[in-house]
């Protein structure tokens, strides 16, 4: 078993370790790239209340944009609350959008950032993930496909299945996509619209951003889906350690399985480089090109928060670990050849920005005023 190192243990005199002199910095950390005007005169965000929806947003109004409609189902979990800070300029429940577009009693719109769906990979109920995140993305696709509105939607790296077929978005004829296997039904659900956006020959007029493990503000509705970071600073408050699954198998160390960790302001930063990208068309991996473990990421996480490591280790419950991901690695070399050059957050920083703005202290993005 491989445990992050410790600090050594501070004698009389000594000057405070690494874990006690964390530096924080003072503002929070701005998105990635580009900051110019968009070219978007009204932009409907869908899942907008949500995670990375409402990120958008954030990052949109940040460019200038506040023509904006909002929509999304807001239940009666509490991410309302990430809509507060934002500007835009309506609101309606998602199960209003399609007829109210058909009418045409929401106007134009000249961009959709299609975000909402359910994002839960242990949702079981196959038939609610296909009307909700497949036949809703395909109605919603044609309608702008018909008015030649650009249509950005969020895919998944969950298509990948276990990587066997590799994790590259360059193959994406029919016969490359059917390859790939997903471990899941929310991952199904996303490669349904991926293969028929492909079949029916759409693709190249539609982009689909395949998100990999995407971490940051405005998660903490998620419930279970919610990132380590969010789920492992609660722990680490609570108890002063950190839960990580065990591996199982024997060419993995405990707490070496890796994944490509994306923080969600680079995340945005890439999706309204694609949307803003005439040229850019298809599906696109938007990771951070590197594999962290697990390990990795909970040493950030104490680094962060002034804390040595303390990391225990749980078996992984026997329902999930025949699909498991133990590795996940971007390649984002389209995004590159797309225009997209801004350098990626590192993780360590990306963590620190995380914890220190919004962590510490529950706030949300535009809660700063940046």
């Amino acid at each position: 078993m491989q445990c992050l190192p410790t600090a050594p243990p501070e004698r009389a005199g000594d000057p405070p370790t690494l874990f006690a002199m964390v530096d924080q910095p003072s503002v929070p950390l701005a998105p990635p790239g580009d900051a110019s005007p968009l070219p978007f005169s009204r932009v409907l965000v869908t899942g907008g209340a949500g995670f990375i929806g409402s990120a958008l947003v954030w990052a949109l109004n940040r460019r200038g944009v506040e023509r904006i409609v909002v929509a999304d189902r807001l239940g009666t979990d509490e991410k309302w609350r990430n809509l507060v800070p934002l500007a835009f300029e309506d609101y309606l429940e998602a199960d209003d959008l399609l007829p109210r577009l058909a009418s045409g009693a929401l106007g134009d719109f000249d961009c959709v950032l299609h975000m909402g769906a359910c994002s839960a990979t242990t949702e079981r109920d196959a038939t609610y993930l296909a009307r909700n995140n497949f036949e809703f993305t395909k109605a919603l696709a044609r309608w702008a496909l018909s008015r030649d509105v650009r249509f950005v939607y969020a895919s998944s790296a969950a298509t990948y299945g276990d990587g066997a077929q590799g994790m590259d978005d360059a193959a994406q004829d029919p016969a490359a996509l059917q390859r790939l296997r997903p471990l899941n039904a929310y991952g199904y659900s996303k490669q349904l619209l991926d293969l028929w956006a492909a079949r029916q020959g759409v693709l190249d007029r539609l982009v689909g951003c395949k998100f990999f493990n995407v971490f940051g503000p405005n998660e903490a509705h998620k419930g279970d889906m919610r990132s380590l970071v969010h789920k492992a600073f609660g722990q680490v408050q609570e108890t002063g350690e950190v839960a990580l699954f065990r591996s199982h198998r024997p060419d993995y160390r405990d707490g070496e399985q890796t994944r490509d960790f994306l923080y969600v302001k680079d995340c945005v930063a890439m999706t309204l480089h694609l949307a803003a990208t005439p040229a850019a068309s298809g599906l696109y991996n938007l990771g951070s090109g590197v594999a962290n473990s697990w390990n990795e990421l909970a040493g950030a996480l104490f680094s962060a928060m002034g804390r040595e490591p303390r990391i225990r280790y749980v078996d992984m419950p026997p329902t999930i670990r025949d699909k498991y991901q133990y590795r996940t690695q971007a390649e984002i070399g389209r995004l590159r050849a797309a225009g997209y050059a801004a350098p990626v957050t590192p993780l360590a920083d990306a963590v620190r920005d995380y914890v220190t703005h919004y962590l510490d202290g529950d706030r949300r993005l535009g809660d700063d005023a940046r």
